[in-house]
């Protein structure tokens, strides 16, 4: 796995910040995909979700702010999605769960991934950007499908759901 250095130490920092010294030793990490179209309340449940689990949350909005990588073409959607799973690859590594939060449009977006665990963020028909309207993919598959906001309520559920690997 290719990680650049300037990568490297942005997983670093999220890494080192958070304290994991009571994580179960026998639970596997995992590598998390929260999926949806824009404002559905996916960085408000990964947010939530991230408090009550020992996992690190990476948030497609604040990497592409902090490599300053706005393209939302197919080729820097696909970018971003090998970026994220780069990123994941080194959390799961340090065996430590990583949660990805982004749109993930594409079936070939998912598949770069290849996360563990996909929850879908299936709360508005319609985003706020009609680019990403036109080729939201919705996925074919996957694990959980969360329809209401209610972000304290799913977080709890999902993190029962994932430490008894009933998905």
């Amino acid at each position: 796995m290719l990680i650049l250095e300037n990568e490297k130490k942005f997983i670093s920092k999220k890494i080192n910040k958070n304290n994991f010294i009571n994580i179960n030793k026998n639970y596997e990490a995992k590598k998390i995909l929260i999926m949806g179209l824009p404002g559905t309340g996916k960085t408000y449940l990964s947010k939530e979700l991230s408090k009550i689990f020992p996992i690190i949350h990476l948030n497609a909005d604040e990497i592409r702010k902090y490599f300053n990588d706005w393209d939302f073409s197919e080729e820097g959607r696909l970018r971003q999605a090998d970026r994220m799973k780069r990123f994941s690859d080194f959390i799961i590594l340090e065996k430590i769960s990583a949660l990805a939060d982004f749109v993930c449009p594409l079936e070939e977006t998912r598949k770069i991934l290849s996360p563990d665990i996909v929850i879908w963020m299936d709360t508005e028909k319609k985003g706020r950007f009609s680019d990403t309207n036109k080729i939201f993919q919705k996925p074919k598959k996957f694990h959980f499908r969360i329809d209401t906001k209610n972000a304290k309520f799913w977080s709890n559920y999902l993190k029962e759901r994932i430490i008894s690997n009933d998905y």
